[in-house]
């Protein structure tokens, strides 16, 4: 049986070897990663099955072009083996109630709109809104948690924490490379 929480500091190698597997080294190159680096996540989640890692998602503290606070959802992953069995879906929607619980008003990804779009998903709000780096503003997606979050929201997106002090940030990274 499947089981979802809240990650906690037991699961990082083996959440790193996770997204490892699911995406390889091209994952440290993506636009979405400029966002993440250094800082730490608001909510994270993994999937669990008789112990084992199987799935993670996180989400991260941005503002959405003109100061809009919103969440960056990445990167959400299950384990090659276990695909197809719906724990992607339930990482999403424990990710978006909780978000919702937590007064976040939105959340945005890049990532493939036939997937998202039946967790709310849409590019109907972000066309004004911009990445750090090269990426395909179809796949610019959002929801809104609070009515009216990203209406008429434009700019950069960008963080909206600082980064880790250095040796923290240098400690993640080296667990995460020999994970």
């Amino acid at each position: 049986m499947v089981t979802i929480r809240s990650e906690n500091a037991g699961d990082v190698a083996a959440r790193e070897a996770l997204l490892d597997r699911a995406y390889g080294p091209v994952r440290f190159e993506k636009p979405s990663q400029r966002l993440r680096a250094g800082r730490a996540p608001a909510l994270a989640f993994v999937a669990l099955d008789k112990g084992e890692v199987v799935g993670t998602v996180r989400l991260w503290p941005v503002l959405a072009g003109t100061g809009r606070p919103a969440l960056l959802l990445g990167p959400l992953a299950v384990h090659p083996g276990r695909r197809h069995r719906g724990i992607g879906a339930a990482l999403m929607w424990r990710a978006l109630r909780t978000a919702r619980e937590a007064g976040h008003a939105a959340v945005l990804l890049v990532g493939d709109a036939s997937y998202y779009a039946r967790f709310g998903f849409t590019a109907d709000k972000t066309g004004d809104l911009t990445m750090p780096g090269a990426y395909e503003p179809a796949r610019l997606l959002g929801v809104e948690l609070t009515t009216g979050a990203l209406e008429g929201a434009y700019g950069a997106i960008r963080a909206a924490t600082r980064r880790r002090p250095a040796a923290r940030a240098a400690a993640t990274v080296a667990v995460a490379q020999a994970a």
